[in-house]
C-alpha cells in the first residue's frame, strides 16, 4: 500500500500575507496611522503651493484697462442720486428700482424687472432630497412684501448669446446703505463702460438684487426663474397680487418699449462676481478686499477664478486681500509654539541640502492654521458665506468680493469706484476670453492664504490616514471573538461520512451585532425627522427646543432597543466575553463606511469627523475590564475612553468648540438647536451626517462602554 503524500498548503498571496500581517498588529498600526494622520493635518500650512493661473486663456492683467475717470464720476453721480432718493421721507421701495432701470436703458441694455416673495426656511425633511428650487412660499405675504430685482443685459458684439458674466450688487431697497451704494456705483461704471467695448464675446448682465428678504433669496429666486421660467415674471404672480395696481406695473406702461415685463435671458452664465462694500476699515490703512468662495455642502468655484481676483486685486489695483480666518487662533500658545518647532526644524532641513525647502515663518503659519480652520470649517457646515453660493447650486463659478474702504470722502470714492471698477473690468476680460467653462485648475482644494492653497492630493492624505485603521480593527476584532466561540456555537454544516471529522459552521452571533446597529442607525433616521415636528410648536426657545429633542431621542432609542432585542443579544445569564468585541467589530465598519460615504458629499465634513470619531471607535472598550484588572493603564484607559465619548457627544463639541473660539461666557444651552437650524434650513448634509452616521456610532460606542462582559 503506498504511502499517501503530504498535502502542501499553497502560500497565500503576498497581499494577503500582507493584510494578515497588518491584521494581527492593529493596535500598532491604529497609533502610527492616527498619529500621522493628526500631524499631516497639522502640516497642511506648509505643504501648501503658491495659486497660479491653470488656464493660459485668462490672461490676467494682459491688458490696460478702459475704465477711466468719466467713467467713475458718473458712477459717483448714480450713487449720489440713490442716497437722495433714500433720503425722501416716504419710500416705497420702488424709486431705487426705477432708477435703476433708467441708467440701465441710458446705456443701452435690455431692462426687465424680476419680482420674488420670500421663501420659508422652515425645516422639511424632503428638502434635502429635491433640487436646488425647492422651498415654501410665505403664506402671509402682501403685494408690498414681494422684492423687486432689476436685471440689465449687454448683448456681445462679438458672441452669439449662448454664454453670459453675471454681476450682482445686492441693496435694500428700503433702506440702502452707503456700501451699498457704492456697489451699485462700482457696476454702474463697468456696465457703462461694456456697453460701449467691442471686445465683448460674452453677454454682460447686471443684476440689481433687492435683497429686503435676504442677499441669497433674492439671487435664488432669480435663479430659480432663470433657469426654469419661459413666460412673464409678472403674469406669474398675478392670481396672488393684482399686477395691474402695482407700481412695476405703471413704470413698464410708461416704458413699455424698453422695459420688458417677461423674464429676459442671456445665455448660459460662465461665472458671476458679488460685488459688496462693507463698513470702512481705516484700521488697515489700504482698501481691503475679502474673497467668500464657499458655497453649499462644502462646494468651492474653480480655483482659477480666485487666482485671477488675488493677482489683480494685489498686483493691478494695490488692494489687500483677505480670505477669511478663526481669529482667536492666531494668540493660541500651542499653535506658536509649533510653529516655532517646525521653522526651526526648516532651518536645520536647510542647512543640510539648501534645495530642501521645508518650514515657514512662525507668523505664517500660525495665520495659514488660522486660515486653513475657517476654510475647513466653513466647507463642513456646507451653508454658502455669501450669496455667490445660490449660483453654485447651479455649477456657475461664483465668489463674493467684500471691498472694505479706508474712508467715504467725496474725493476719495470717486479713486474707489475707479480702482474697484478696473479690478471687476480686469476679471470680467480675463473671464471673456474663456472658450469653454473653468476646468483646468482645482474645484477641491483648502485655503491658507489668499495665494496658497492646499489641494485635494495633499490633504486627503490626512483623512487616509485617519480611517484606514477602521477595517483592520474591525477584521481583528471580529478574528478575535471567533476564536473565543464556544460548542454551542458551533452549528453542523452537514452530516458527515463515517470515520471523517465532522464539519463546523462558523458562528453567526455577529448577526446580532449588526442588527444592533442597524436599528441604531435606523433610529437615527427617526431623530433627524424630530425637528421637523418641534419646529411647528410656537413661541418656543432653542434651550426648550433642544431639551425636547433630546429626551425625545431618549424614549425612541428605548422604545428602538426594546423592539429590536438590542440591549443583550445572547442569554442574559451568561454574557460571553465575544460580544462586545463583535459589536465593536461591527460599529466600527459602520463607522468606516459612513466617513467613506461622507467624504463623496462633503470632504471637509469627513474630516472633522474622522478627528472626532475615529479616536473614540478604536479605543472604547468596556469599562467592567477596566475596572477587573485595576491597574494605572486600565485607569488612564478608562479615563480616555470618558473624555473621548464626552468629547465626541455632538452638542457637547459644538459647545465646547464654540466656547474656545468665542470664549464660554457667550455660550448657552440653545446653542446648538440654533446651528442644527441653519444647518438644516440650508439643506446643509452635515445635519445627516450628524442625526444618522455621528450620533449612532456614539450611541453604540456607549453601548460598548456599559457591556456586561
Amino acid at each position: 500500500m503506498a504511502e499517501t503524500e503530504p498535502v502542501i498548503k499553497p502560500k497565500p498571496r503576498p497581499i494577503i500575507r500582507i493584510g494578515l500581517f497588518l491584521i494581527s498588529h492593529s493596535l500598532l498600526v491604529s497609533v502610527v496611522c492616527c498619529t500621522a494622520g493628526i500631524v499631516a493635518l497639522l502640516l497642511l500650512p506648509v505643504l501648501a503651493k503658491n495659486t497660479y493661473v491653470s488656464e493660459n486663456a485668462l490672461m490676467p492683467g494682459s491688458a490696460r484697462p478702459m475704465l477711466t475717470n468719466d467713467d467713475a464720476s458718473d458712477g459717483h453721480k448714480f450713487l449720489n442720486r440713490i442716497l437722495n432718493l433714500d433720503s425722501k421721507p416716504i419710500n416705497t421701495g420702488i424709486e431705487i428700482p426705477e432708477v435703476i432701470a433708467e441708467h440701465m436703458m441710458e446705456l443701452g441694455g435690455e431692462v426687465s424687472y424680476h419680482k420674488f416673495q420670500p421663501i420659508s426656511n422652515k425645516f422639511h425633511p424632503l428638502h434635502f432630497f429635491l433640487g436646488p428650487d425647492a422651498g415654501i412660499i410665505k403664506e402671509n405675504y402682501s403685494c408690498s412684501s414681494y422684492g423687486i430685482n432689476t436685471v440689465g443685459i449687454i448683448r456681445a458684439p462679438r458672441g452669439d448669446g449662448k454664454e453670459a458674466i453675471v454681476m450682482v450688487t445686492p441693496y435694500n431697497s428700503v433702506r440702502i446703505t452707503m456700501g451699498e451704494a457704492l456697489s451699485l456705483g462700482i457696476a454702474y461704471s463697468v456696465f457703462s463702460l461694456l456697453s460701449r467695448v467691442t471686445w465683448l464675446a460674452k453677454d454682460i448682465i447686471w443684476l440689481a438684487a433687492d435683497s429686503k428678504h435676504g442677499e441669497y433669496a433674492a439671487v435664488a429666486a432669480w435663479l430659480r426663474d432663470y433657469n426654469t421660467l419661459s413666460f412673464g415674471d409678472l403674469m406669474l404672480y398675478q392670481e396672488m397680487c393684482d399686477a395691474s395696481t402695482s407700481p412695476v406695473h405703471e413704470m413698464i406702461q410708461v416704458k413699455g418699449d424698453v422695459i420688458s415685463n417677461g423674464f429676459r435671458r442671456a445665455g448660459t452664465m460662465a461665472a458671476a462676481l458679488v460685488i459688496k462694500v462693507a463698513d470702512s476699515s481705516p484700521e488697515f490703512g489700504n482698501d481691503v478686499l475679502n474673497i467668500y468662495a464657499e458655497a453649499s455642502n462644502g462646494q468651492m468655484p474653480n480655483l482659477d477664478l480666485i487666482n485671477i481676483v488675488n493677482y489683480l486685486a494685489v498686483h493691478g489695483q494695490g488692494l489687500q486681500v483677505r480670505v477669511e480666518k478663526i481669529w482667536s487662533l492666531l494668540d493660541s500658545l500651542w499653535l506658536n509654539s509649533l510653529g516655532k518647532l517646525l521653522e526651526l526644524l526648516g532651518t536645520v532641513v536647510k542647512s543640510l541640502n539648501p534645495q530642501w525647502k521645508f518650514g515657514i515663518p512662525v507668523s505664517d503659519y500660525v495665520e495659514g492654521c488660522a486660515t486653513l480652520a475657517s476654510s475647513l470649517y466653513n466647507q463642513a457646515l456646507g451653508v454658502p458665506t455669501g450669496p455667490h453660493g445660490a449660483f453654485r447650486d447651479y455649477q456657475v463659478d461664483a465668489i463674493t468680493m467684500e471691498l472694505s474702504p479706508t474712508l467715504f470722502s467725496s474725493s476719495q470714492r470717486v479713486l474707489f469706484l475707479l480702482r474697484v471698477g478696473r479690478l471687476v473690468e480686469g476679471v470680467i476680460r480675463s473671464v471673456n476670453n474663456l472658450l469653454e467653462k473653468f476646468h483646468q485648475s482645482f474645484f477641491l482644494y483648502l485655503l491658507t492664504s489668499p495665494s496658497r492653497f492646499a489641494s485635494v492630493g495633499v490633504y486627503m492624505i490626512a483623512f487616509a490616514l485617519l480611517i484606514s485603521p477602521l477595517p483592520l480593527v474591525a477584521a481583528a476584532l471580529f478574528s478575535d471573538a471567533s476564536k473565543l466561540k464556544t460548542a454551542k456555537d458551533e452549528i453542523p454544516f452537514k452530516p458527515a461520512p463515517l470515520g471523517e471529522p465532522v464539519p463546523i459552521f462558523t458562528s453567526w452571533k455577529w448577526l446580532y451585532a449588526a442588527k444592533s446597529v442597524l436599528a441604531v442607525h435606523l433610529w437615527g433616521a427617526i431623530v433627524t425627522l424630530l425637528p421637523y415636528f418641534l419646529s411647528q410648536i410656537p413661541n418656543s426657545s432653542p434651550s426648550i427646543n433642544l431639551l425636547i429633542w433630546i429626551v425625545l431621542s431618549l424614549l425612541s432609542l428605548f422604545f428602538a432597543y426594546a423592539v429590536s432585542g438590542s440591549f443583550s443579544f445572547s442569554s442574559t445569564n451568561q454574557p460571553q466575553i465575544n460580544e462586545w468585541a463583535l459589536l465593536k467589530s461591527v460599529t466600527v465598519a459602520a463607522a468606516f463606511i459612513g466617513l467613506c460615504l461622507m467624504s463623496v458629499i462633503n470632504f471637509a465634513t469627513a474630516e472633522i469627523g474622522a478627528l472626532l470619531l475615529v479616536p473614540m471607535c478604536l479605543t472604547v472598550v468596556p469599562l467592567r475590564l477596566d475596572v477587573k484588572v485595576s491597574t494605572m493603564r486600565a485607569f488612564l484607559r478608562g479615563v480616555c475612553n470618558v473624555l473621548l465619548v464626552f468629547v465626541g457627544f455632538p452638542p457637547a463639541a459644538f459647545l465646547l468648540l464654540k466656547g474656545a473660539i468665542d470664549g464660554f461666557d457667550s455660550v448657552t444651552f440653545g446653542d446648538f438647536w440654533v446651528w442644527a437650524e441653519s444647518l438644516w434650513a440650508w439643506n446643509s448634509a452635515t445635519y445627516i451626517y450628524i442625526c444618522m452616521i455621528h450620533l449612532p456610532c456614539w450611541v453604540l460606542c456607549i453601548h460598548t462602554i456599559f457591556h456586561r462582559c
